[in-house]
């Protein structure tokens, strides 16, 4: 079934949320290739590009098989955020996102990602620029507010639909809990039931099952599943199968195996050796929560230094162990904090 999100249509309403060092090209690929409607990047900085600098510059890439993606950008100065949003669109991106949900210290202290929704009315004269410098849809993603004595998600979505916003994001917690707690899904509901334009849901979507029941439950446009994809990569792909009334299987031993060869081959296409590096140990790690043996796996990774042996211990674990999953995964700390 095909479904609209803003000016977009799209296979089911189940996302791949933009995460900070985790949401580049090859794995925003893979994810697409796994089953994600939309993918978006992680947070790139708008002075950055203003600067020149080539590494911003560079993170802005996308390949013609991420589509539908979007480009997320942020920044404290609405000229830069404006000259990134004409560059994202230049460059043929299909949406621009606006990092407002970020609480990271040393983003917000600069006036960036969650401070900027702390005076809604000022928000929405930056929104309203960043809309009139571009012509392709601008989306945003936010936090419930500041803290628990400042809850102002309602107002921020006002000023978004007013100045020509396509879709809000909500991430179902505020920026002083971090990552802490539970996300707060009844003022989610509240958000949709109150807003003109469409509302996604984000937070602790772990499993399809509960993907599903709170897209239902509270009549969201779609939802944004992040550090539930880093556990489970064939997560969409189940979620779709529950959306649509299907039952779905576990994966098999030959899906990781691909899996795990698909990501080494995106990795190596784009970055440096020892970048691709970096980066498979982290998700190899990802992937094996909930597996026996994880801890030693994880120990043996971030220990191991060639490649080559890094995709072979991968390949090896998951073969022995793909189908002696349990689902301590589901409940388990993560491995990453992430940003948004």
């Amino acid at each position: 079934m095909s479904l609209s999100l803003g000016p977009f249509q799209i296979d089911h309403p189940f996302l791949l949320a933009p995460m900070a060092g985790i949401t580049n090209s090859p794995f925003r690929r893979l994810m697409r290739k796994m089953g994600s409607s939309i993918v978006i990047s992680e947070l790139i900085s708008a002075n950055g590009y203003q600067h020149g600098s080539e590494k911003t510059i560079q993170m802005f890439q996308f390949h013609d098989d991420e589509r539908v993606v979007g480009i997320q950008i942020f920044s404290e100065y609405p000229e830069n955020l404006c000259a990134a949003a004409q560059y994202v669109e230049k460059i043929g991106a299909d949406f621009v996102d606006l990092n407002l949900g970020c609480p990271v210290p040393k983003v917000v202290k600069k006036g960036a990602g969650s401070a900027m929704c702390r005076d809604p009315i000022a928000l929405g004269k930056v929104l309203s620029e960043i809309k009139s410098a571009i012509k392709i849809p601008l989306t945003i993603k936010i936090r419930t507010g500041w803290d628990s004595q400042s809850i102002n998600a309602h107002e921020v979505v006002k000023v978004a639909a007013d100045s020509g916003v396509s879709w809000v994001a909500v991430h179902g917690r505020t920026r002083a809990q971090g990552y802490q707690g539970l996300a707060d899904w009844d003022y989610i509901g509240e958000v949709k039931a109150k807003s003109l334009i469409p509302i996604i849901g984000n937070g602790d979507l772990n499993t399809p099952e509960v993907a599903v029941e709170k897209v239902k439950l509270y009549g969201l446009d779609a939802v944004m599943l992040g550090r539930g994809a880093l556990r489970n990569p064939f997560i969409f792909r189940q979620c779709e199968a529950l959306w649509s009334g299907r039952e779905y299987k576990q994966p098999e031993i030959k899906e990781y195996l691909q899996l795990i060869e698909d990501q080494k081959v995106l990795l190596e296409s784009v970055f440096t050796e020892e970048k691709a590096l970096l980066h498979s140990k982290k998700f190899l790690s990802w992937y094996s929560s909930g597996f026996p043996g994880a801890h030693d796996f994880r120990k043996k990774v971030f220990s191991e230094k060639d490649p080559k042996n890094i995709w072979n211990l991968g390949r090896e674990f998951f073969l022995l162990n793909s189908e002696k999953r349990t689902t301590s995964y589901l409940s388990g700390p993560f491995l990453m904090g992430g940003h948004g």
